[in-house]
């Protein structure tokens, strides 16, 4: 089957039960409770040939629930954020659900604002693995239990007007908000909206320029098979962007990568990301970790497709442990503890 190619048939061959594993339930899962796709609704399934087992899994769930399935495979992408071919963006365009069991991140794109606009919902897939698919993360979390937490939160940010950052590792940074409207995602997406499932959080996007001051990263980075952190990567924060990394062998490895794009733009500081899920676990898998309860994220590259301006070629996403986040001088989270 030529990549790019929409097929309502899903990935031929591919199987969705493995040594132990059966994906059917989480694909279930994120049709019905995610997804709450209905009869007769189109549904797209962005995929590539690495991750058929994911899209089939899916496709059979949705095909289930009578919906207009159609699976397009798309060539492996050479980095996050790169465009899926044109037909597949006019597919996406034209969807009422999306579901993107990708390698590579197609979160940030062009085509995906597109979809997005024109009211698809969104169920990210980005990475999947057989542990993600079975994780209490994804079938056990009350969605609807969280949906009003992460309101409340994303409430805050949108009236705030300064943000201050700290952490017990020497985190501090602060940064505007004001005119800026909190990303919720409550994994359980109306139109227009993405849910990176099982990630629950709610997300701002720094005033371009606003951010100063330190960051220590103690998580993780669940990209570019970073994962886990052996030690700590910190960061100076001047006018915006990191003007300095430092750390181990990680973060020399995350520095070099950047700095390859020659674009200083991979050192914005694009998002406060606040994980939500409370069966969420650290394992070096993006959709999960970026959910930690007791976590945030502070992605750096492109802000634009989370309502920034700034255009990059990069979106990677930084964890750290035990955040007190404060807004306009009242704390309104605290390790684990949404304080609103």
């Amino acid at each position: 089957m030529a990549e790019g190619v929409a097929t309502e048939a899903g990935v031929a061959g591919s199987a969705v039960t493995g040594p132990g594993v059966d994906l059917i339930p989480g694909a279930r899962r994120l049709v019905h409770v995610n997804g709450r796709v209905r009869a007769g609704e189109v549904v797209v399934i962005v995929t590539d040939p690495t991750m058929g087992r994911y899209a089939d899994a899916v496709a059979a769930a949705a095909r289930e629930a009578e919906a207009a399935v159609t699976v397009c495979i798309i060539p492996m992408r050479d980095q996050d954020g790169q465009e899926p071919p044109p037909p597949v963006s006019r597919a996406m365009a034209e969807a009422a659900v999306i579901f993107s069991p990708v390698r590579i991140s197609i979160t940030h794109t062009r085509a995906m604002r597109v979809a997005l606009e024109a009211g698809a919902r969104v169920c990210m897939m980005t990475a999947y693995t057989d542990a993600i698919m079975a994780s209490p993360a994804l079938l056990e979390t009350d969605f609807e239990a969280q949906a009003d937490v992460c309101r409340r939160l994303g409430a805050a940010f949108t009236e705030g007007r300064h943000v201050r950052l700290t952490s017990p590792r020497g985190t501090d940074l602060r940064f505007g908000i004001e005119g800026r409207v909190a990303n919720v995602l409550t994994n359980i997406p109306e139109p227009g909206e993405l849910a990176p499932v099982p990630d629950i959080e709610v997300n701002v996007v720094p005033v371009t320029g606003s951010a100063e001051g330190t960051l220590t990263f103690d998580a993780s980075v669940p990209y570019l098979g970073i994962g886990l952190l052996e030690e700590p990567i910190v960061c100076t924060v001047r006018d915006g962007g990191i003007v300095e990394m430092t750390g181990g062998a990680q973060a020399d490895f995350l520095r070099e990568h950047l700095e390859s794009f020659a674009d200083p733009h991979c050192f914005n500081v694009a998002e406060l990301g606040v994980g939500l899920n409370p069966n969420a676990r650290l394992t070096g898998e993006m959709l999960e970790d970026e959910g930690v309860l007791g976590t945030i994220h502070i992605g750096i590259g492109t802000s634009h497709t989370l309502g920034g301006e700034i255009i990059a070629p990069t979106h990677y996403d930084l964890l750290m442990w035990e955040p007190t986040i404060a807004v306009d001088g009242r704390v309104v989270q605290q390790d684990t503890q949404v304080l609103v």
